[in-house]
């Protein structure tokens, strides 16, 4: 299945680009898709995503077990700064 991942701040940084598709297999994960984004960056983008936050079409993931659906948008949104 298709997820389409896009990045912000430092993430989009690391990953160098400001969105990308993702192949996973059916039913994966939040979690797995994790896995395949630090497999596809694993120079830059691992320390990021240890302390990201993800929403899923738009809503805050809260369980990393999550299946994601065919199609979803996966968001990568690392801590911000600011006041």
């Amino acid at each position: 299945m298709s997820v389409v991942v896009r990045y912000f701040a430092s993430a989009r940084a690391a990953a160098g680009v400001e969105e990308e598709v993702l192949e996973l297999p059916a039913g994966a994960s939040v979690a797995e898709a994790v896995v395949a984004l630090r497999d596809l960056h694993p120079e830059t983008l691992p320390r990021i995503l240890r302390a990201a936050s993800f929403l899923v079409d738009g809503v805050a993931v809260r369980d990393p077990a999550r299946p994601l659906p065919e199609g979803a948008q996966l968001d990568v949104l690392p801590p911000f700064a600011g006041g």
